[in-house]
């Protein structure tokens, strides 16, 4: 059985530490991996994008987590003692159920191609990470894949090129690292016919790679309740067999606005992810109390998977202070992504610190909670 995780991604870290993010316990201000292992943290996730810059070096943002931003932090999490999941997205920015853009090295090619592509990157840069002293404990083949990757050629309906590139990825991962718990993860945690159809197709109709545990995300303000997600988790961990891990989730402290932090004109950004609309559907208040009783909820929803299957989770970006100068893109990136903006951060209000950098009280809950 895979040992219970609690589990923080922290891909941000890099970059907002350089712009002077600091971070304090109790009034004493530390090493923000050593705060998150204090309070219980086992392991740390990163994501990995292939190219993250524009044409003249423009970095998009958003952490610029290419090999060697991810390297670096993935070294700090290895000394720390910690377990590290590594986030392949296939892209050059943001991958999610919304997006899912080949790299640009990657554009052109057919989907022969596009499984060759997707296994020679995850062998080089497995090979890579464990060269430098870093093996990945865990490896997500693919981000939030509930509607593919590498469109259109991987684009649902095309479950067939899905597993194709998805199993390309896998075999690499094994051929480098056998002892790597493999991932593939989808989005929507709330939603069991998107899970029934997409492993489904995935495992039995299209034979892709064996993997070991299946990811979900779950946001409260978009993928329904709490119920809706202990539903499906109750459903596919039967039905599938397979470990599950939370592998995205987020509640907000506040909903009091940071932009004083942000240093940014109200046309530069985009303000927190979490419209009053949205908060109104969460029965929890958005809140330090608030947050402390959605984990509390939340913990208890993954205890009860049937089978013990429920094993832990990954908390979204819990550090992502607003600090000026790290946002959710950059101009160069909108023009990348073909979106209008505006950029800034989205998250600050959803991380486990105070736009101070001072840990909250959510993580006590998660540092005193005993797992089965």
């Amino acid at each position: 059985m895979l040992k219970y995780i609690k589990g923080m991604d922290i891909s941000s870290m890099d970059e907002i530490e350089k712009l002077g993010a600091k971070f304090y316990d109790k009034g004493t201000e530390k090493d923000l991996i050593e705060i998150l292992k204090s309070y219980d943290t086992d392991y740390i996730r990163l994501r990995l994008w292939n190219d993250p810059k524009a044409d003249d070096n423009t970095p998009y943002g958003a952490g610029n987590t290419d090999f060697d931003t991810t390297l670096r932090m993935a070294k700090r999490v290895k000394k720390a003692g910690l377990g590290f999941l590594l986030d392949f997205h296939y892209s050059d920015f943001w991958a999610d159920p919304g997006k899912q853009r080949k790299p640009k090295a990657w554009e052109g090619m057919n989907a022969d191609e596009l499984e060759k592509a997707v296994y020679e990157f995850t062998r080089e840069k497995m090979l890579d990470f464990i060269k430098e002293g870093a093996t990945p404990d865990m490896v997500q083949v693919g981000n939030e894949l509930s509607n593919g990757l590498l469109w259109p050629e991987g684009q649902v309906p095309d479950y067939s090129n899905i597993a194709r590139f998805v199993s390309a990825g896998i075999r690499a991962v094994k051929e480098t690292c056998p002892t790597a718990k493999i991932m593939i993860h989808l989005d929507n945690g709330g939603n069991n016919e998107l899970y029934r159809r997409w492993f489904d197709q995935y495992i039995n109709i299209n034979k892709g790679e064996d993997f070991d545990i299946i990811g979900l995300s779950y946001y409260p303000f978009w993928h329904g309740t709490l119920d809706d997600l202990a539903n499906n988790m109750n459903d596919i961990a039967v039905r599938f067999g397979k470990d599950l891990v939370i592998a995205e989730v987020s509640m907000g402290h506040t909903t009091k606005d940071y932009a004083e932090y942000e240093k940014l004109a109200p046309h530069e950004r985009k303000g927190m992810a979490t419209k009053p609309a949205l908060c109104e559907k969460v029965p929890f208040a958005m809140t330090k109390e608030g947050q402390c009783e959605f984990m509390k909820a939340f913990l208890k929803t993954i205890e009860n998977v049937p089978e013990n299957k429920g094993r832990g989770f990954f908390y979204w970006e819990p550090a992502w202070l607003p600090v000026a100068g790290s946002g959710w893109a950059t101009p160069a990136a909108l023009e990348y992504i073909k979106e209008a903006g505006p950029c800034g951060n989205e998250w600050a209000n959803q991380a486990l610190f105070d736009y101070d950098g001072n840990a909250l009280p959510a993580l006590e809950v998660i540092r005193d909670y005993e797992p089965k």
